[in-house]
């Protein structure tokens, strides 16, 4: 599957609005891959795809997660978290990508892990910070990309556990991981 068959395919799994935010990612993925010294055709592939599932069914999600052995327990988490690990497995799956760094910047790119690659770093960060979010801090965010992206990416954890902790909502423990990884 090319790129415009590939983007056509997405955009039919999602409302505008979501694409645009996929754009977003997109650009933002590529502006930080050149800057930060990785490939930004593989930055825009995982940027491309990492929403694919958000918008399947609670239960379509859940069913994926059961009968493929992702693991079970996402399912004591927000369902927000779920649609990465999915949507890497319809990357797959689906849409045949083999290399294994794109598939993981998919799975992690809401949670984060101890250890991320470059890329894993570069699309959870365009994912949280691309030009469509508004939300208190993000331009702080914006402007630490512009050199660090490690403490970027520290500051969206940061803000992510402090979200999560004032909404009295479970923290997945890779994204605590992630976060105290990136202060060793």
């Amino acid at each position: 599957m090319n790129r415009e068959q590939m983007i056509e395919k997405v955009k039919a799994e999602m409302p505008e609005r979501r694409w645009l935010h996929t754009q977003g990612v997109m650009d933002t993925a590529i502006v930080l891959a050149k800057r930060f010294g990785e490939d930004p055709v593989r930055s825009e592939l995982a940027a491309i795809l990492h929403d694919v599932a958000k918008y399947w069914p609670t239960e379509r999600m859940k069913q994926v997660i059961q009968e493929q052995s992702l693991p079970a327990d996402l399912l004591y988490y927000d369902k927000e978290l779920w649609h990465a690990p999915v949507g890497a497995w319809i990357a797959e799956h689906e849409y045949g990508v083999t290399d294994s760094e794109v598939l993981n910047a998919i799975r992690y790119h809401t949670s984060g892990r101890r250890g991320m690659t470059k890329l894993e770093k570069i699309v959870c960060l365009a994912d949280y910070m691309e030009p469509g979010r508004d939300f208190p801090g993000v331009n702080d965010i914006r402007r630490l990309s512009e050199q660090f992206l490690d403490e970027a990416l520290l500051a969206g954890f940061n803000s992510t556990i402090s979200f999560l902790i004032q909404k009295g909502k479970r923290i997945f423990p890779l994204t605590v991981e992630a976060r105290n990884g990136l202060l060793e």
